[in-house]
């Protein structure tokens, strides 16, 4: 398969045809690219191109656009077309990706969307979709899939599932119920067209079948159909009673989107915003973060005037030129023991207790410490300064970068226990901290070794 590159020249080519209103030129155009690669089309077109675009392709195509666009884009086109127009959209969809998208209207347009949808089948799973947490299961979920039951012969079964097949693009798995819809098992496609006709489905279904239950988080699901590597997996209620099924795109996308904002968060921006967005958009969500750094920072002037007196002795005053290069150290090793921690709760692979991690952690930063402290004696020789205000360095900054790693790694797991996102430790929460402690504490160790 040909990968799709996007071009300016194609970009122009379709602007231009589209400008012109070479109609049957454009669905030529259209017609050969996947709708993924279509979506990266319009996303470059302005306002005006893009809605002639999509109301010029074919509505089964235009859902699949819909679902792949940018979401700021998607969200600007869903403005402009009618509640039937984009009630026509929502029938072509998956009810996964039917639910996201009126999820992105207003409470009034949503309504007015599904009051035209005339199949209650539709209606019935999208309202059953929007009543779970986005980020849950359930909100992620999808209700087409193929069921079938244990008490069915091998011919009804087969015939039964080519009824349900005609609403699925694609069937991942055939999930095996009992008389009460409670989810038992799954069934092998090659056990089923390989047994006799007459056969009975509980005589050759397999009882093992991973599930997870609709208010399971994203990140449980993601966790399971990683483990497992699964292309799909059944969800459940309390009862056992099968709801619908996720599928591994649809992960991926929890994933990305998850990815996303822990991303803004460790680079100290609180909200999901892209670099299109307004500046008014883009400061609130940076600002808070600054106006936090920057409280930290007068800390640090603050601790750097109570010791002022050190600049009046020759003999210490090097001292201050070392608090930059203290305050980096700390932060950086803050953020790097913050960031293995928070990747290893992301998968699930920090299994021993807080005090077994710290002690890792500080066997681990003693190492680096000695490493780095021999080198900043070694320095020390070669620009020829005194042997004890470099011990005195030296030794500060071991001390500095412990209690840095020591916070790195408590933070993040506390932060988890609590239910709260420990990303946000990996940005400048951390990095604020870890440079005042640091600056307080070269200090503090400074005039204990050396004595003013």
């Amino acid at each position: 398969m040909e990968t799709f590159e996007l071009s300016n020249e194609l970009i122009e080519k379709v602007s231009q045809l589209i400008s012109k209103r070479k109609n049957s030129e454009i669905k030529k155009i259209v017609d050969g690219f996947h709708y993924a690669d279509l979506a990266e089309i319009i996303d470059e077109l302005d306002e005006n191109q893009r809605i002639y675009l999509i109301k010029l392709i074919d509505s089964d195509k235009t859902s699949d656009v819909l679902t792949e666009l940018d979401e700021d884009v998607r969200e600007k086109i869903l403005k402009t077309l009618s509640p039937k127009e984009i009630a026509g959209e929502i029938k072509e969809m998956d009810s996964d990706d039917a639910a996201d998208i009126l999820d992105e209207l207003t409470d009034e347009r949503k309504e007015k969307v599904i009051s035209l949808i005339k199949d209650d089948n539709i209606t019935e799973n999208i309202r059953e979709l929007l009543s779970y947490d986005e980020d849950s299961a359930g909100g992620l979920m999808a209700k087409e899939l193929i069921s079938v039951y244990e008490n069915w012969s091998v011919s009804t079964c087969l015939r039964e599932i080519r009824k349900q097949a005609e609403n699925i693009t694609r069937v991942h798995s055939i999930y095996v119920l009992n008389r009460t819809n409670e989810l038992i098992g799954r069934l092998s496609l090659k056990d089923l067209i390989t047994s006799p006709s007459k056969s009975k489905i509980k005589e050759i279904y397999i009882p093992k079948v991973d599930y997870v239950h609709v208010k399971d988080s994203g990140e449980e699901v993601a966790k399971i159909m990683s483990k497992y590597d699964l292309e799909a997996i059944p969800v459940v209620d309390d009862q056992k009673q099968l709801q619908g099924r996720i599928t591994i795109d649809d992960i991926v996308d929890f994933i990305k989107d998850e990815a996303e904002e822990d991303y803004l968060l460790a680079a100290g921006i609180s909200n999901d915003v892209e670099a299109d967005d307004s500046i008014f958009e883009l400061t609130k969500a940076r600002l808070p973060w600054l106006i936090l750094g920057l409280f930290g920072g007068l800390g640090s002037v603050f601790i750097l005037e109570s010791y002022e007196s050190i600049m009046s002795t020759p003999s210490l005053r090097a001292l201050f030129f070392y608090t930059p290069l203290i305050a980096a150290m700390a932060g950086n090793v803050g953020v790097q023991s913050s960031a293995i921690v928070v990747q290893g709760l992301a998968n699930d692979v920090i299994k021993d207790s807080l005090i077994s991690r710290l002690f890792k952690e500080i066997s681990l930063t003693i190492l680096n410490g000695i490493i780095l402290g021999g080198l900043i004696i070694l320095f020390g020789l070669i620009i020829e300064q005194p042997i004890d205000m470099s011990i005195t360095i030296s030794v500060s900054m071991i001390f500095v970068i412990i209690v840095a790693a020591l916070i790195g790694t408590s933070v993040p797991i506390i932060l988890n226990r609590f239910g709260i996102d420990p990303a946000i430790a990996t940005g400048p929460f951390i990095t604020t901290g870890n440079d005042i402690i640091g600056i307080l504490l070269f200090f503090y160790i400074a005039k204990i070794i050396l004595g003013f």
